[in-house]
């Protein structure tokens, strides 16, 4: 049995051909790199040299932070800037540079600014939040004492991630042509309400911050407020804590001793002391005129201390009054106590010397006899 051969039918529409749009795409694409082979070099030659530009600044950030993991100073604090520096980000800026020297389609320029806005902005928020971070560390870290600050520093480094990257993403989201005004406002109004609700701590731990940055004191040093003395022993999170000269241990909140004025006698030159004593009237105008060179030869005595001033200032009820000022060039409380215990007794045993009486509260009686003549209190003196 012959079976004969089927004609094709003329009439029946041929399938297309799926595969010419994409020979199609390929020959764009082809004539689209030959023209522009100048110009990709070029642009390939400039992404490599800032990858690897990235690359060196990327290892001497870490080596930096290798040399100095606490980041004391500033090289420490911008090494651990530049060690964050992401491998993402480079391919992303060197995508961006080889674009950015040839003429791409549209879709493939507009893809590129995307991901480039999206690289750079979270690429930038790390590398404030570490610029932030080891700014806070480095002073922290100068302070020693300041461990509640330092077991803070978890809560700050959420804070600030937070705010960073939510600002990464309203600026993400904008480039990408989004409308933000209402992600904004949420974002301020829920804002506005964390901040009243811990606005105490808030304010406790700001002026934590600003102690440390702007540094009215130290831990260590002897300050004065109001009518308090004390020596500070730590600066915490939410108060400061002093010694003072008594031994009872002082607790105030930052913000309450931020508010106040503040003494620090740590940070003086010198300690200026005032001495006050009075002779009596019975005292010779001629031992008047020496009490300021006996007062000079009291405080060059003492090694640092040096006289400003011993004058007569008034005419007391039962004393000449003096004045005499010193400045002693030690900043201890224990040596400046003991260097005016000295200059006193170096006094006294001047004044004991040029028969000088100390002046003390006294009354004179006077008593007459029976014809009204008075009788003199003391002896009269026998004639010669």
């Amino acid at each position: 049995m012959i079976l004969a051969r089927r004609a094709p039918r003329l009439d029946r529409p041929r399938p297309a051909c799926h595969s010419a749009p994409m020979i199609d795409r390929l020959h764009s694409f082809a004539r689209w790199f030959v023209a522009n082979l100048d110009a990709l070099a070029l642009g390939c030659l400039a992404a490599a040299v800032i990858v690897g530009l990235m690359l060196l600044l990327r290892t001497f950030g870490q080596r930096t932070i290798d040399s100095d993991p606490e980041c004391r100073t500033w090289r420490g604090v911008i090494g651990r800037v530049l060690a964050k520096t992401s491998f993402a980000f480079m391919i992303v800026a060197a995508i961006d540079m080889v674009v950015s020297y040839a003429d791409p389609p549209p879709k493939i320029a507009r893809l590129s600014d995307i991901l480039f806005t999206i690289g750079f902005a979270l690429q930038g928020a790390v590398w404030a939040r570490e610029l932030i971070l080891g700014v806070i560390g480095r002073n922290i870290s100068e302070e020693a004492g300041e461990s509640t600050i330092g077991n803070a520093m978890g809560v700050i480094r959420v804070l600030i991630s937070v705010a960073l990257f939510t600002v990464a993403l309203v600026v993400i989201l904008d480039n990408l042509g989004i409308n933000v005004t209402a992600l904004v406002a949420g974002l301020g109004i829920g804002g506005i309400a964390i901040g009243l609700a811990a606005q105490g701590i808030f304010a406790d731990l700001f002026a934590a911050l600003a102690i440390l940055f702007d540094r009215p004191f130290r831990r260590g040093d002897t300050i004065r407020y109001d009518q308090s003395i004390g020596t500070v022993e730590k600066i915490g999170l939410k108060t400061t804590r002093l010694r003072s000269v008594t031994g009872e241990q002082m607790v105030i909140a930052n913000t309450k001793l931020l508010e106040r004025e503040i003494h620090n006698l740590a940070q003086g030159h010198s300690r200026r002391s005032t001495l006050t004593f009075g002779v009596s009237y019975q005292t010779s105008p001629e031992a008047l005129a020496r009490i300021p060179q006996l007062a000079k030869a009291a405080v060059d005595t003492r090694r640092g201390c040096h006289l400003v001033r011993c004058a007569l200032t008034g005419f007391g009820a039962s004393s000449l009054d003096h004045e005499l000022l010193f400045d002693d060039a030690t900043l201890d409380a224990d040596a400046l106590a003991a260097d005016r215990a000295a200059i006193m007794l170096a006094l006294i045993r001047s004044f004991a010397t040029e028969k000088i009486d100390f002046a003390y509260p006294t009354q004179v009686t006077f008593t007459a006899a029976p014809d009204g003549r008075l009788v003199m209190p003391w002896p009269e003196p026998k004639p010669a």
